[in-house]
């Protein structure tokens, strides 16, 4: 079962890289990505056939989150100040019906990360609230461990001024669009540190 699995993720950024323009709508002549005009682009968003062919983002946990930490932060805001990002003390009777974010000896937040040139503009990362870990014993941080995120490689579009014209100055409103992996952090987790303290 792992080697099928480790087979897939070599083999899905390779294909990408070997097939990649015609995935994404295709070159011109000289290998450049399409320069498309403001005309062709609904409101600056990239155009229908690139995300009709793009990953099924809103699968994706960093956007299937974005919509409820946007309504939770409206909430906040009438209900009253956010909660800190402390790394905060675990009682087993407060966190019994919490999510595994705030159950987690490793235990964190998501906020709302917003790039007007990444296509989804929204995403939800991760942070970490400790340095260290929660210990199950006394419910408080211990620097025995330390807390570092996990990262999830996520497929998106990224967006590019570009020419229209022979002169190479960017077209206003043009924008031409390359697929990009980056890195996402999804949760945290509880490792040895480096070096003995």
């Amino acid at each position: 079962m792992l080697l099928p699995g480790l087979l897939l993720l070599f083999w899905t950024p390779a294909s990408l890289a070997r097939h990649g323009p015609q995935l994404w709508g295709g070159p011109h002549a000289h290998g450049t990505p399409r320069c498309y005009s403001a005309e062709e682009l609904p409101l600056g968003q990239p155009p229908p056939h690139l995300l009709a062919r793009a990953a099924k983002w809103e699968q994706a946990l960093p956007v299937a989150l974005v919509s409820s930490l946007e309504a939770g932060g409206r909430r906040r805001r009438h209900d009253g100040p956010p909660a800190g990002t402390q790394c905060p003390v675990l009682r087993p009777e407060d966190v019994l019906e919490a999510g595994i974010h705030q159950r987690s000896i490793s235990p964190w937040r998501y906020r709302v990360d917003t790039d007007e040139s990444r296509y989804p503009q929204k995403l939800a990362f991760a942070q970490c609230l400790c340095r260290g870990c929660v210990s199950a014993r006394t419910g408080r941080e211990t620097a025995a461990l330390n807390s570092v995120p996990l990262l999830q490689s996520l497929l998106v579009l990224r967006r590019q001024p570009c020419s229209r014209e022979a002169t190479g100055l960017p077209t206003p409103g043009a924008f031409s669009f390359h697929a990009e992996f980056i890195r996402v952090p999804v949760g945290c987790t509880c490792v040895l540190p480096r070096s003995a303290r």
